[in-house]
């Protein structure tokens, strides 16, 4: 069966923490239309505050995605693998895994904060976004409402 990934990573310092750059930031998509040979690669798109949070988007093995991708009994098992806990803001506890059906997909988010180990630069942040679909798609799958979606995104401070 057909699985399509689209992996976006959204990436700041401080400096886009608030007016016109948090408001660019905050404006960035969380779904982008894919090219017709998405389901043999991830669809990765990057956008960072250094290029104003322009999108720029590359393939990558499905293997290199940090997302855990399972198929049984004509389902589809999604779970993102978390960066390590040092990096994640305070969080309840995870949400189980996701089962898809055929003709099902799943926006799940994620969001880090990160300090240089020395403290000596000022902490960073990165969004992840995974649209994953199970099944055959239109190339717009990922510009409509998806079936689930997962907000395990936590405050940043």
């Amino acid at each position: 069966m057909d699985i399509t990934v689209q992996w976006i990573r959204t990436s700041w310092t401080k400096e886009s923490r608030g007016g016109e750059a948090a408001s660019r930031r905050n404006a960035a998509p969380v779904g982008f239309a894919l090219s017709h040979d998405a389901a043999s690669f991830a669809h990765v798109i990057r956008m960072d505050e250094r290029d104003g949070f322009e999108p720029n988007d590359s393939r990558e093995d499905l293997s290199k995605v940090d997302v855990q991708l399972r198929e049984a009994d004509g389902r589809l098992r999604v779970l993102p693998r978390v960066q390590p806990l040092f990096a994640l803001p305070p969080r309840q506890r995870r949400p189980p895994a996701v089962r898809l059906i055929p003709g099902q997909w799943v926006r799940w988010q994620l969001n880090y904060r990160f300090s240089s180990a020395l403290g000596i630069r000022g902490w960073s942040y990165w969004l992840d976004t995974f649209n994953i679909a199970y099944g055959p798609v239109n190339t717009d799958v990922f510009l409509s409402t998806p079936t689930v979606f997962i907000d395990e995104r936590g405050p940043l401070r």
